[in-house]
């Protein structure tokens, strides 16, 4: 462990000025989130030209896709506090930040070897976990064109890391943007074959996907390349020169995080599946609130994200006053803006449904009413949902990464989920239970995040990765 010791502030000076900079950083980071979330909505939204079934099969096919790609951003998610504790250290280390950069790359294509294989024999896997052979079929052909979208997805995301942690988050902002068009403009050709060209179905959306993702990361290659500010950096100068210490390195901070990853990801599609077998009416009545709690997640994880930048810099510098402020800053303004989006979810939860169902019809009243109590557990669960995003983005800035870890599978695995599915089968109060328990399970993980957090910004104690401390 190391003691960091109190000194003029390094990185800002002042709370407004901190603000300012997390503010700056953290917005293009999270409409690029919801950007990227935008793109699966398209796909599922434009699947279903094709009928329920294409749907069917690209959900299969999407959940495994999903299961790799989460593993590669959470080993992944490493180089931006690694960067920045470098550039807090040392702003002219240039070569240094390169060769993080080299090793992620690295371990990217380390990662999507395995992750090719395993997806090219989708449908031998869909089948032998009891899906209907005719959707695992399909999910296998959707496949074998989504799964090389992997590398470029991770090529995008590792120098998206590099330039948001230089604050220059607007290059990953516009490209992200761009490739809703580019997918949504795929589909329409490739799947519906709306262009003059023959309709490929389910594959061409696959490769829809593709293309824009390349796009994606072929754009930010031509930025850090052309844009003055990072051409000093070299970023492919010595790239096959290997680094075995730093990607070590990378692997170590990078596969805890990966780890909480899934433990959040699995243990709500296993709410999914839970609520499957309590009714078609509270299934669909989750999905819609899911939804649109899962937007709302998208800004206190893109403050997260600047949450680690902003403390990576200060940690990186040993300025004890400038982590707190950070830290914080980051919070205050995630939890703020949560508890706007609760007194939304509160106050229109009708008009909030709408968007995902025809509110007019009578068939629909049942799926609305529940998904109007579910929308009021979401509201209550809020500040707590953006206190563990925020919460894990601040731990990352000091490496800490492990014993979070530990905390998503306690608060996810231990207490949430076996709460829900108690409550909803044990106590008879169906998806209401459910929601409570993926509610507790989000307020401990908050709670044990901030704890942690507290704890060390008051101590002054931080993990000493490159002296030999643990993390």
């Amino acid at each position: 462990m190391l003691k960091i010791r109190r000194q003029e502030p390094a990185v800002t000076n002042g709370w407004w000025k901190e603000l300012r900079a997390l503010f700056a950083l953290s917005w293009p980071l999270a409409l690029a989130n919801v950007a990227q979330i935008a793109m699966s909505v398209t796909d599922v939204v434009m699947m279903g030209r094709l009928g329920p079934d294409t749907v069917a099969a690209g959900s299969l096919g999407t959940n495994l896709f999903f299961i790799a790609l989460i593993i590669g951003v959470g080993l992944l998610n490493a180089i931006s506090p690694m960067i920045a504790r470098t550039l807090g250290r040392a702003p002219l280390a240039r070569r240094s930040v390169a060769h993080t950069v080299h090793q992620g790359l690295w371990s990217a294509v380390i990662l999507a070897i395995p992750s090719w294989l395993i997806l090219w024999n989708a449908e031998t896997i869909l089948r032998a976990m009891g899906q209907h052979p005719a959707l695992s079929r399909d999910a296998g052909v959707y496949l074998a064109a989504l799964q090389w979208s992997l590398l470029p997805i991770w090529v995008f995301l590792i120098l998206r890391a590099f330039v948001a942690t230089l604050e220059r988050p607007f290059w990953g902002l516009i490209l992200a943007l761009a490739g809703i068009v580019l997918n949504a403009a795929g589909n329409w050709c490739l799947m519906l074959g709306q262009c003059g060209t023959p309709g490929l179905g389910i594959v061409g959306s696959g490769l829809a996907t593709l293309l824009a993702s390349s796009v994606m990361a072929i754009g930010m290659v031509l930025a850090v390349q052309l844009d003055s500010q990072f051409r000093t950096y070299r970023l492919f100068a010595g790239l096959w020169t290997p680094n075995w210490q730093r990607l070590a390195r990378i692997w170590r901070l990078g596969l805890p995080m990966a780890a909480t990853l899934l433990f959040e990801m699995t243990v709500f599609s296993a709410a999914v599946f839970l609520m499957g077998l309590i009714g078609r009416t509270e299934l669909a009545a989750h999905a819609i609130a899911i939804q649109i709690a899962s937007l709302t997640f998208m800004v206190p994880l893109g403050i997260g994200q600047a949450a680690t930048v902003r403390v990576g810099l200060a940690f990186g510098a040993h300025d004890l006053d400038a982590i707190r402020r950070a830290g914080w800053a980051a919070f205050a303004m995630a939890t703020t803006f949560m508890a706007a989006m609760a007194l939304v979810m509160f106050l229109i939860p009708e008009a909030l449904i709408s968007l995902f169902l025809d509110t007019s019809k009578p068939g629909n009243s049942a799926v609305i009413q529940v998904a109007t109590t579910f929308l009021f557990l979401a509201a209550v669960f809020q500040i707590a949902d953006g206190a563990q995003a925020v919460g894990g983005g601040m731990l990352r800035g000091l490496h800490d990464t492990r014993v979070p870890m530990l905390f998503a599978l306690a608060g996810y695995w231990g207490i949430g989920l076996p709460l829900g599915a108690g409550l909803a089968f044990g106590a008879g109060l169906g998806g209401v239970g459910i929601w409570i328990g993926l509610a507790g399970g989000l307020a401990v993980v908050a709670l044990l995040m901030m704890t942690r957090w507290s704890a060390r910004q008051r101590l002054g104690l931080i993990p000493a990765l490159e002296t030999g401390g643990k993390h």
